[in-house]
């Protein structure tokens, strides 16, 4: 029987919602071994002079425990 466990993690992009969900995706599997999907939780941009200078998402990364 497998357990399974989620990590909660927050990553930014100056490119897009994608990129920083990419990205995020990418740093946790250098850290977790066996990710079996993810939840994005939230999107939040900053803004400057009216423009999106970075888009950041919070998501919940599901990975199986070992042993």
């Amino acid at each position: 029987m497998a357990v399974a466990s989620v990590s909660k993690i927050t990553a930014a992009s100056t490119q897009s919602f994608d990129a920083a969900v990419r990205e995020g995706l990418e740093r946790a599997s250098k850290t977790l071994r066996g990710i079996t999907g993810l939840h994005v939780v939230e999107q939040k941009a900053s803004v400057v002079n009216g423009k999106i200078s970075e888009f950041r998402v919070t998501m919940e990364v599901t990975f199986i425990l070992e042993g």
